[in-house]
């Protein structure tokens, strides 16, 4: 009997005018009862794109909580849910790629469960959304695979020590470690803290933001010894 621990996400995105300025907001319930509220302005674009961004947001944010998570995602956009969960074709080329992003996303997790709500039954995503509009709420939650910092993130409490040639990346000079070399302690660090007990612990999306960070770093560095 699988018994993973299941998080429930109610999305929403809106547009005033559609297009016009749009926003997101999801809400992720914790297997504890307690909950994570996110929302914040996206710019000028669709009410199904809007829609769409708030989905691929609550799974980067899942994907940091851990891939071990089943997810029961609930919207009231019918579009989207049946278009995810294979019912419709996708036709529309801005819907395509964000509809791509996001079974990308889906596939990471053990299992995840799309399921149309009426309006009145997502209230909470939709005020959210609607504050964001208003000007009364920006984006707090930088998504794992979007952010550019090293070190703990808010689901990463536990950093994950970094060996020296890790936490050299930054220094210039001819003892500099190389890209390998780097990504390769990283990797050694990973899965020493996973070897203790927690497969979990960190995420993995954490190990590949360290790595992103590495890869990163050390392009900046040959562009400017190139110019």
């Amino acid at each position: 009997m699988d018994d993973a621990p299941v998080l429930t996400i109610h999305t929403d995105g809106a547009a005033r005018g559609n297009p016009g300025p749009a926003a997101f907001a999801y809400v992720i319930e914790l297997p504890d009862g307690s909950q994570i509220e996110e929302a914040g302005c996206l710019g000028r674009m669709t009410n199904n794109q809007a829609e769409y961004i708030g989905l691929v947001r609550a799974l980067e944010h899942a994907l940091q909580l851990g891939p071990h998570h089943h997810l029961t995602i609930l919207s009231d956009s019918e579009l989207m849910v049946k278009q995810m969960n294979g019912e419709y074709r996708v036709k529309n080329g801005d819907l395509k790629d964000l509809h791509d992003q996001a079974q990308e996303l889906r596939k990471k997790f053990k299992a995840v469960h799309l399921r149309h709500v009426r309006r009145a039954d997502n209230k909470q995503a939709d005020r959210l959304c609607n504050d964001a509009l208003d000007g009364k709420r920006a984006a707090q939650h930088e998504p794992a695979l979007r952010a550019e910092v090293a070190g703990a993130t808010a689901a990463d409490p536990s950093p994950l020590p970094l060996s020296p040639q890790v936490r050299d990346v930054g220094v210039r000079g001819r003892d500099t470690p190389s890209l390998d070399e780097q990504a390769l302690a990283c990797l050694k660090d990973a899965a020493e803290a996973w070897s203790r007990g927690d497969p979990h612990d960190p995420t993995p999306a954490a190990v590949w933001m360290r790595l992103r960070k590495i890869i990163d770093r050390s392009g900046t560095r040959r562009r400017s010894r190139s110019q």
